[in-house]
């Protein structure tokens, strides 16, 4: 029996999801107003810079590649994939793009003051980052190939559609 209480009912969710959003914000807070504090000026620019290159240049690309990828699955012929595949595409490639957006400097040795400051070669970078990458698509491959194979054995799957159910 699901009983609601009237947090729940009034929130939408439980007490521990309430604790957790309030301390998530209460950290949030403190961080914007150390960061507020000592700069400013530098985090208004990095705000305004970070929304106008994501809404002019990221989205579009990102948008253009979903729908590069959906497009494949959509002319595909033959019968329906018996699981959907879009996000174990997607899923790889966000936190590959991510990755590589906050430490480009590094892995595309950009960065002059970093082997003077450090002591240490940015030349490794590059590297990591791309077996990062590879252990992210491979372990996306294994949980579909997982998911294909269980697939297999209990029959087609619900929601199979052009978008493969998962959005």
């Amino acid at each position: 029996m699901n009983r609601r209480t009237p947090l729940t009912r009034w929130y939408g969710a439980g007490p521990l999801h309430l604790l957790a959003l309030l301390a998530s914000l209460a950290l949030t807070g403190f961080a914007v107003q150390r960061l507020l504090a000592e700069r400013p000026l530098a985090v208004a620019v990095w705000f305004v810079g970070a929304a106008v290159a994501h809404d002019l240049l990221l989205l579009p690309l990102y948008s253009l590649a979903d729908l590069s990828a959906r497009s494949v699955l959509r002319r595909r012929r033959g019968p329906a994939p018996a699981v959907p595949w879009i996000n174990h595409l997607r899923v790889p490639a966000l936190l590959s793009g991510l990755l590589l957006l906050v430490w480009f400097p590094l892995v595309l040795d950009l960065s002059v003051p970093y082997p003077g400051a450090t002591g240490l070669s940015e030349g490794v970078y590059l590297g990591r980052w791309l077996a990062v990458t590879g252990a992210l698509f491979g372990a996306s491959a294994l949980a579909l190939a997982l998911r294909l194979r269980r697939a297999g054995r209990s029959g087609p799957a619900r929601g199979s559609g052009e978008d493969g159910g998962e959005s």
